[in-house]
């Protein structure tokens, strides 16, 4: 049988979601973006995991897109990602409710830069080297760099590294806050943080994650608006009764995401 070019399991609440093609710098064929939407809408849908963490095989995280792979289905008329499935980009199709931590090392390029900005934590290796190349053959970057790398790192860095398509390193990307954190072991460092964030109560985090996207995507007054029902609605479950004795009882606490 043919290995799967995005390995899934589930360890402590957490989907590992592994790019597995490092024979060829873990670049995108078109099956890989529709197995890599497959793993998105697995862990959207399983209530038992409450994070995602993707990263890669090999010594690096993606050469981008194999696009002479991915350009003849575009070509052709077809979708990045199927219809109905979570789009891993965020820009095309169904969104998902559930965070989501990224570990990149080695060569990041185009679609690998635009998979750190549609998911939530960035660690990367100390010998990363990013690029968002697209202006260099011909295209401009389409899976979501264009809308979100400014609000990430501002309009002058973004445009430096948009317009130019130059390559930069590691230290670059942690100081423009592309990346949170650099590490000798990034994908060690990127499953410390997804277990800790699985470890809370995950309708909380969810409710979270949606007001800070509300902020961002719809603008703060609307986000204001939904703080109140939002809270309302989370006093109602089981888990805050259940971070209210832990925090009364002086113990961790157990929730059950309900």
């Amino acid at each position: 049988m043919k290995e799967k070019l995005v390995q899934t399991v589930v360890i402590n609440h957490v989907l590992h979601i592994t790019l597995n093609r490092a024979d060829k710098m873990n670049a995108f064929t078109y099956a890989m973006l529709q197995e890599l939407s497959e793993a998105y809408t697995r862990m959207e849908s399983d209530p038992d995991i409450r994070c995602g963490l993707l990263y890669a095989n090999g010594d690096h995280f993606t050469a981008g897109l194999d696009l002479a792979d991915v350009s003849k289905h575009i070509q052709q008329g077809a979708k990045l990602f199927e219809d109905g499935k979570i789009d891993p980009l965020q820009i095309f199709d169904k969104k998902r409710t559930k965070p989501v931590v990224i570990a990149v090392q080695g060569t990041c390029l185009t679609i690998g830069i635009e998979m750190i900005l549609a998911n939530d934590i960035c660690i990367a290796g100390n010998d990363c080297k990013f690029g968002q190349i697209e202006v260099k053959r011909g295209i401009l970057a389409f899976g979501g760099a264009t809308i979100r790398f400014q609000q990430r790192c501002g309009w002058g860095n973004a445009m430096k590294y948009l317009l130019t398509g130059d390559m930069f390193e590691a230290q670059e990307a942690l100081k423009i806050g592309l990346v949170q954190e650099l590490s000798k072991d990034p994908v060690s460092q990127a499953t410390a943080i997804a277990e800790r964030i699985a470890q809370q109560a995950p309708l909380a985090v969810q409710a979270t994650l949606a007001s800070a996207k509300t902020a961002i995507l719809d603008g703060s007054n609307l986000a204001e608006q939904g703080l109140m029902p939002a809270l309302n609605h989370l006093m109602q479950t089981e888990d805050a009764k259940e971070g209210l004795m832990s925090f009364l009882e002086r113990r961790e606490a157990n929730f059950k995401g309900k």
